[in-house]
């Protein structure tokens, strides 16, 4: 197996040619919720893709893809761009490149091109997600940041998601990260 560290990932906003890439990247992303979540795909084998559309469409949208050497290994897309709080809306790292770096190379590097106050959402029942969250958080603010569950929007059979808040402190947790 090779070695990799988080330097090996590139972080870039998706371009519209990018796009087929990310939308197979999306599969794989609503697939792994589907763990934690009652996600199921439709009739096609495809998942909601609302997402997807506005954050290729939206001016207050932003997609970013990940890459390491040639393979794609995930995305973000950040959300309310003219905002004071932004949404890290989604978030996806390929379980081939996990507990490597990427993910938290590519939180660090996304967060670093908005400044401003964040909030993510995740969910509890996501032990890897709840982890991978606290620690972005006290890393970029310290402890000045809060969690809190908040209901679904539109789905009051699941359990609510978690929301972290902070303001990240510094352009110190850049270091690393190749544009």
């Amino acid at each position: 197996m090779t070695e990799h560290t988080e330097a090996d990932v590139v972080v870039r906003p998706a371009a519209p040619g990018d796009r087929p890439v990310v939308e197979r990247l999306w599969l794989m992303f609503r697939h792994d919720l589907t763990e934690f979540r009652e996600l199921l795909p439709r009739p096609d084998g495809s998942f909601r893709d609302e997402r997807v559309e506005d954050a290729f469409s939206s001016p207050d949208w932003a997609p970013y893809l990940f890459v390491r050497g040639e393979h794609p290994v995930g995305f973000a897309f950040v959300r309310a761009l003219g905002s004071p709080v932004r949404v890290l809306n989604s978030f996806f790292v390929v379980r081939g490149a996990r507990r490597t770096g990427v993910g938290l190379a590519a939180v660090r590097d996304v967060l670093t091109r908005h400044p401003g106050r964040w909030e993510i959402a995740f969910q509890y029942e996501n032990p890897g997600a709840v982890a991978f969250w606290r620690r972005v958080a006290a890393e970029a603010a310290g402890d000045a940041w809060t969690e809190e569950p908040r209901p679904v929007p539109g789905r009051p059979e699941l359990p609510p998601d978690v929301w972290i808040s902070f303001a990240p402190k510094g352009r110190a947790c850049t270091a690393g990260v190749r544009h």
